[in-house]
């Protein structure tokens, strides 16, 4: 990590804050041998028993990415009547929805696909990109909640499986990626940048999320912290198995997180995201720094390819490529500099957490 962060600390030994963070509270999170695999095994219970008389035990959200494909991998091989609900939001790579229906079909699990009406999701993520923020991702971010609560109440289910992990996401500065569920922060931004009314987009906030955690006691499950997850044996396992492709980069399964997160962030805001994945990697052992530091070596995005990929969204944006261009160029600005709830949502959110801290199924 760097000053990137633009609220990043070092200690006398070199040490970051969000290493330090990560070391001391969030890797009691992580895979932490026995104890989590005795841990997994109620769990699984839990889920069924749950589950006894419905259709289904858990909902499992997937993007065709690696992390979501295994966890539900994982939940269909410990028994589990998964039902895999997947958020399209217009901008799939074909690969990405190769393997969402080569997943479905190999592992013998229904399928669900949450549609967002396009020209209002356009709408919105046109105002977040005018407002010259990092969260470019948030209206979809808001928008996979919604769709998994939606089919979790629909069919009574208790249980939401997340591919979101520890093992490589447990690093992620705030300042590069605001609270998703702030809906003061989301309205804000398109009242001041978007048009039109926002009538059929399913917004997800905080009372939406305590009525279903608190009141209906839905719990977001995050699997594959309770297993020894190492990317490359995952890969193996679905590429033999289910058929699945690996297309590269980290969240990658979408063409504009991609573009998001390798060229925008970098560009505008000097935010390599590879730095927060790979940071995740390194303090819980997986790679060493040395070879972390190798890899940001090269820049996080296709030379070649990157002038015909921003002829793509801004036309599939619906603006001119000299309109995407000054968007691209505009100064950057981060959450604080927009209406927000941040205070109220630390409170309800550490409250919670001091309340449910014997849960080990992930958090607000």
């Amino acid at each position: 990590m760097d000053t990137s962060d633009p609220e990043i600390k070092f200690d006398g030994n070199g040490h970051c804050n969000h290493c330090v963070d990560f070391l001391e509270k969030r890797a009691l999170s992580n895979y932490q041998g026995e104890k989590s695999d005795r841990e997994l095994i109620g769990l699984y219970a839990e889920m069924k028993k749950a589950g006894h008389g419905k259709k289904y035990d858990c909902v499992v959200g997937i993007s065709g990415g690696i992390d979501s494909s295994y966890a539900a991998y994982l939940a269909k091989q410990n028994g589990l009547r998964v039902l895999a609900v997947h958020l399209d939001n217009g901008w799939n790579s074909e690969d990405a929805v190769l393997n969402i229906k080569n997943i479905a079909k190999k592992l013998d699990i229904d399928y669900e696909s949450y549609v967002l009406d396009w020209k209002e999701f356009r709408e919105l993520q046109l105002s977040f990109l005018k407002a010259s923020v990092p969260e470019a991702e948030t209206p979809t971010d808001i928008a996979i909640l919604a769709a998994l609560f939606h089919y979790a109440k629909k069919y009574k289910v208790k249980h939401i499986i997340s591919g979101g992990n520890f093992a490589t996401e447990g690093i992620l500065p705030k300042h590069w990626h605001y609270d998703a569920k702030d809906k003061r922060y989301l309205k804000s931004i398109h009242k001041q940048f978007g048009s039109g009314k926002i009538k059929k987009f399913p917004t997800f906030g905080f009372l939406t999320e305590m009525y279903f955690k608190v009141v209906k006691r839905v719990k977001i499950v995050y699997l594959l912290n309770y297993v020894p997850y190492k990317k490359e044996d995952a890969i193996a396992i679905l590429e033999n198995e289910l058929h699945w492709k690996n297309y590269g980069g980290k969240h990658h399964e979408s063409k504009y997180t991609a573009f998001i997160q390798s060229y925008y962030l970098m560009k505008k805001f000097g935010i390599d995201f590879r730095r927060a994945n790979l940071s995740s990697l390194v303090v819980t052992g997986f790679i060493s720094k040395q070879e972390a530091l190798r890899l940001l070596e090269t820049v996080p995005y296709n030379v070649e390819n990157i002038e015909k990929d921003k002829a793509y969204i801004a036309k599939k944006l619906g603006i001119t490529l000299a309109e995407f261009e000054e968007i691209l160029n505009a100064p950057p600005k981060w959450y604080t500099d927009y209406p927000n709830n941040e205070r109220k949502l630390a409170f309800i959110y550490n409250t919670y957490r001091k309340l449910y801290r014997k849960e080990k199924l992930g958090s607000f």
